[in-house]
């Protein structure tokens, strides 16, 4: 069974059967029962025709499940629209489908949350962590979005901003997580820039390629991280950083700043320098504060701690830390990378410790754990 083709074929059968006049909320509860469907099936008797069977099983959960409502006359007519089993057309409804989700019924927030869930294929549990909030939270908001979507008309599409910021999370998913969605992102994202002319959508672009330029050099042989100080800068994918430099300029000189934007000019100026040693974390800093003049969020923060404790020195990003929660996410781990260039091993060690415990998955974990014990012998000698 190949779970990333039912995968990949999710977009494309949700976009038929809205078009076709599903309201959306019951096109996407068809659609899954479909997939289960095929896990069952597919392994002992594999369709010719994957997208044409996925369509063709998904109209008739959709059916039975509209039945139980209609009237007898909305029962025969929806049944004589049933498409006969064959080829569906070869339609990319992907990006089509990001804005529908973006519905300007919905807040922007649960707009992202319903697209990560219905279209991106992300788990409630990778959008709570994405979010910052519990899973429990996150399944009530997905939840109330598709109460709120259900049997509006999908005919006004949401705004370019909201469809970046899940492309950006279902990027960062991909690049970092357990789904491999970068390459659909950077592809999507694509097709955006080809359509409209949006200087924070060649920001997304840029950042994205930036980021994905150095995918080759973030793990070691063994699967284990390898924090961006360690990477071999050979490794990394020198068109790709040559493309996101050039469209992120074409950007900057449009004098539109986004957020966008601002991370991939900090992007840009990592892929800049030929050694770690030789970044120019002082212009960095500045990057950071035009982005918190943008985006005040706590995570822009934590990593302009990291920054400035790369510029001004390790106690400089403490004092620039200790104004943040210290439950963020990797808090623990900031702030024992800082006490270790101070010095402060022992206090390194036990936070480096804790962070290990609260990582978010098994690469992160394993490398805390090894810096913890790598700091532990070297107190020993």
């Amino acid at each position: 069974m190949n779970e990333a083709l039912l995968r990949s074929l999710t977009p494309s059968v949700l976009g038929i059967l809205v078009r076709r006049g599903a309201d959306f909320a019951a096109a996407e509860d068809a659609v899954q029962d479909a997939l289960v469907e095929a896990l069952r099936v597919w392994a002992a008797d594999p369709p010719r025709d994957a997208k044409g069977w996925l369509v063709t099983v998904a109209w008739r959960k959709f059916l039975d499940a509209t039945r139980a409502d209609a009237t007898r006359r909305r029962r025969e007519d929806r049944v004589e629209e049933e498409p006969a089993p064959g080829p569906a057309p070869a339609v990319d409804d992907t990006l089509q489908l990001y804005f529908l989700c973006a519905h300007p019924a919905l807040t922007p927030a649960s707009a992202v949350a319903l697209t990560l869930r219905a279209v991106g294929g992300l788990t409630t549990r990778q959008i709570a962590e994405a979010y910052l909030v519990p899973e429990a939270t996150m399944a009530q908001r997905i939840s109330r979005a598709k109460r709120t979507v259900s049997g509006v008309r999908f005919d006004r599409p949401g705004d370019v901003a909201t469809v970046l910021r899940v492309l950006y999370l279902v990027f960062n998913e991909g690049y970092s997580g357990d789904v491999d969605l970068a390459a659909e992102a950077i592809r999507l994202t694509r097709q955006l820039a080809a359509a409209i002319d949006h200087p924070e959508v060649a920001g997304l672009l840029a950042l994205m390629l930036l980021h994905h330029a150095r995918r080759a050099a973030r793990t070691g042989p063994d699967g284990s991280l390898v924090p961006l100080a360690e990477q071999d800068r050979g490794r990394w994918d020198t068109d790709s950083i040559a493309e996101g430099v050039a469209i992120l300029q074409a950007a900057l000189a449009r004098d539109r700043l986004g957020e966008f934007q601002a991370q991939a000019a900090i992007a840009a100026l990592h892929a800049d320098a030929p050694t770690a040693e030789e970044t120019d974390w002082v212009q960095i800093v500045e990057w950071y504060d035009e982005l918190t003049r943008l985006l005040d969020s706590p995570v822009v923060r934590l990593n302009r701690a990291v920054a400035v404790g790369e510029a001004d020195g390790p106690r400089a990003g403490l004092a620039a830390l200790a104004a943040l929660d210290a439950s963020l996410p990797r808090h623990a781990a900031v702030a024992a990378y800082l006490h270790e260039r101070d010095g402060d091993l022992a206090t390194a060690a036990r936070l480096y410790a804790e962070a290990a415990y609260k990582a978010p998955n098994l690469a992160e974990r394993d490398h805390l754990t090894r810096q913890a014990a790598r700091l532990n012998a070297r107190r020993r000698r």
